[in-house]
């Protein structure tokens, strides 16, 4: 199985061939960008396509319904609904490898989720492109430990699992005996790499000893995932190291200096999940 390592535009404020040219100096596969990100809004799909195609790079979209990352509560499932229906309809001209959907809200009632869900899942159905939801929090999907219900409910639902969400939506490291990452394994189709810990979505640096506990337990989902992957005949797994701004990556008192460089965690990230993650290809 071949890994697509994709670099995310999430903080990002360049131009595309900006971006174009950080993800091939650092050794990205392609980028992933919300549709609503300049990188693609500020030229043509068709101009977007040629650009990333000349550079040999894969797109993985990410779209959000109301109104942000964080749903804005007055949202009704209806207007969730129509925008997905509307964005689902803007993103086969980009081409992309894929799109990761951000939606829903976990305010909602069950009768609000399953009117929602029974719908955007036709819209997901019928899209010409590989749609996954990710287990965000303040989204549908935040509680892992509804999710089966979901699945079981859903059966066409296919995931995009980013755990450190899950990890601060329950205060502990996910791991592959629990009950929920069990559950999602065989729906993964897109990975969010970053890495949280029971208080937060993100360490200050991965790599950092003190992180070496909550390291291990992400690196041993996401191997779940990729042999689950590479069991049902995936050729192709694609994943980003997410790590971000926005309040993820935590700063100095007083002087809101990050703690680290995310360009360099981001990259550091992804040469590690080529070195650590089985693919099952044969060594070199």
């Amino acid at each position: 199985m071949d890994l697509v390592v994709l670099h995310s535009l999430w903080g990002f404020r360049g131009t595309l061939s900006a971006a174009i040219s950080r993800a091939r100096c650092h050794g990205f596969n392609g980028l992933e960008a919300n549709l609503a990100h300049p990188v693609l809004t500020g030229s043509a799909p068709s101009a977007v396509v040629e650009a990333l195609a000349a550079s040999g790079l894969g797109l993985m979209l990410e779209i959000v319904t109301g109104g942000d990352y964080v749903p804005d509560l007055a949202t009704t499932p209806e207007a969730h609904l129509s925008q997905l229906a509307e964005q689902l309809q803007a993103c086969p001209p980009l081409q992309p490898l894929g799109v990761t959907v951000i939606t829903g809200s976990d305010s909602w009632s069950w009768p609000q989720q399953s009117w929602f869900w029974d719908r955007a899942l036709e819209l997901a159905s019928a899209s010409p492109l590989p749609v996954s939801f990710e287990t965000h929090r303040s989204r549908s999907l935040a509680d892992p430990w509804r999710i089966r219900s979901w699945l079981e409910r859903y059966p066409q639902l296919r995931l995009t699992a980013d755990i450190s969400h899950w990890c601060v939506a329950c205060e502990r490291l996910m791991t592959p005996d629990l009950a929920p990452i069990q559950a999602i394994a065989e729906r993964v189709d897109h990975l969010h790499a970053r890495v949280g810990h029971a208080q937060g979505p993100q360490v200050g640096h991965p790599f950092a000893p003190e992180h070496a506990t909550a390291l291990a337990a992400h690196r041993a989902c996401w191997q779940l995932f990729l042999d689950q992957a590479r069991a049902r005949g995936m050729e192709r797994f694609t994943l980003t190291p997410e790590f971000g701004p926005d309040g993820y990556l935590p700063t100095l008192p007083f002087t809101n200096k990050p703690v680290a460089d995310l360009l360099q965690i981001n990259t550091a990230m992804a040469a590690w999940l080529r070195r650590e993650l089985d693919t099952g290809a044969p060594a070199p």
